[in-house]
């Protein structure tokens, strides 16, 4: 995707957007950015973030905020590399959920002379980020992506692989992974699979990788069609689900597209016996506003309290950092906790281990060769499935009614994974 050039001073009266010196304790401001100072000294190094802060993606960065003074607290008395005492900055930028937002903020970043960058939630950004990154030479890495589409969606092919840019999440042999028990194991009365995905490159990487998995494995992909995201009526897909023989469904929408898409199945009579989700229903806010239509909808699940990881940065656990995000901000954990953790995580271990960490090439060339062990489990980015890429395995979970909380992820198959422990009997969504 190319843009037309932005002046500097476009890009600075555009974004408004501050840096959060550390141990500042900063909180976002109106304009998306994080207030306190910024450095341009040699002994400060500069961590751009990237995500989509409001908008439609808005739900995977509700921890922004919570997770930026956590990372500063564990770096606030600096660290020595390349022979002085370094410390950092983090300047934060609001996509507004679009990816020609996503591409300017980064420019900014760039302009603006930070070190590193890093983003997070779905290829909306990560892509976008991860281009303007490449072409300007700043060591990148990205999360909440799955890899083919961050990959292939980004014009690579098989083994060329990128110089700056990372990535750390799964792709879809992990949600075959994570899906195909749970479909094995609710009893279905036959192989059709209801699958709602639109026209958008998350769902095109379902559709053209996962449809191909489930033929493989003797599933058959009932596709409803590629409709365009901000649909208000499924009518047509409704129909062709209730048509087959579908007890099985799955998607890849965005979150406001699936709302619509489940209150209306309910009102048309489409009614799986088990609906596996993606990229939706990751998020407490998100099962509360579907309410009861929210019990028993399985996803996958990367990261919980649950989940026997800590940091790398000072020792943290899972649960002490969820339980931490309960107590400071009256929230539910969400699992876009532990990967925003870790994107400051893997980022400082990159620049850590650099002879000078303000040498871009030797930063981006730690990033390609880390392997680290982290809040979000073993992260080797050198075994593949291409260089750069570190693979997550996710678990399945299902929505529950809470205790503390209106609704709850319950872990009830770790087939994938299983040092995460199991929480609970796999159930039917609609039983």
């Amino acid at each position: 995707m190319s843009h037309p050039p932005i002046s500097r001073r476009g890009l600075l009266k555009g974004a408004g957007l501050g840096a959060a010196a550390v141990g500042s304790l900063p909180l976002l401001d109106a304009c998306g950015g994080l207030k306190g100072s910024s450095s341009s000294s040699s002994d400060v190094l500069r961590i751009g973030y990237v995500s989509p802060q409001t908008g439609a993606l808005a739900g995977f960065a509700a921890a922004d905020n919570f997770i930026v003074k956590q990372i500063n607290q564990a770096v606030r008395n600096g660290v020595t590399i390349g022979g002085k005492k370094r410390k950092f900055e983090i300047v934060v930028k609001d996509t507004q959920s679009s990816p020609n937002r996503a591409t300017e903020v980064t420019r900014e970043l760039i302009n603006d002379g930070v070190d590193l960058i890093v983003g997070s939630s779905t290829p909306d950004t990560t892509n976008p980020v991860a281009d303007q990154c490449e072409a300007n030479g700043i060591p990148n890495v990205t999360t909440i992506a799955p890899w083919e589409a961050w990959y292939f969606g980004r014009g690579a092919k098989p083994g060329e692989g990128f110089t700056y840019t990372t990535l750390f999440f799964f792709g879809m042999e992990q949600f075959g992974d994570c899906f195909f028990p749970m479909w094995e194991r609710i009893g279905a009365s036959s192989k059709d699979v209801a699958c709602l995905w639109p026209n958008d490159t998350d769902a095109n990487a379902f559709r053209d990788g996962l449809g191909a998995m489930m033929k493989k494995t003797g599933y058959n992909p009932i596709d409803g069609g590629a409709y365009e995201d901000g649909s208000t009526d499924f009518t047509a897909q409704m129909t062709k689900f209730k048509n087959s023989d579908a007890e099985l469904f799955t998607c890849t929408p965005i979150p406001p597209d699936f709302q619509t898409f489940w209150k209306q199945a309910q009102q048309q009579g489409f009614r799986p016996k088990l609906a596996t989700v993606a990229k939706v229903m990751l998020f407490p806010t998100e099962a509360e506003a579907l309410g009861p239509l929210s019990k028993n909808i399985a996803t996958d699940i990367w990261w919980s309290p649950a989940h026997p990881y800590k940091s790398v940065l000072d020792g943290t656990t899972a649960k002490q950092l969820a339980d931490g995000y309960a107590a400071d901000t009256g929230k539910q954990w969400t699992q876009a906790l532990g990967s925003i953790y870790s994107l400051f995580e893997v980022g400082i271990q990159a620049l850590k281990g650099a002879d000078d960490p303000k040498d871009k090439d030797e930063v981006a060339k730690n990033l390609r060769e880390m392997s680290l062990s982290c809040m979000s489990g073993d992260l080797d980015f050198t075994a593949g499935p291409e260089q750069g890429i570190a693979i997550q395995h996710p678990v399945g979970g299902q929505w529950r009614e809470g205790k503390d909380f209106p609704w709850d992820v319950v872990i009830v198959d770790n087939t994938p994974n299983p040092d995460v422990p199991v929480g609970g009997d796999l159930q039917p969504t609609n039983a």
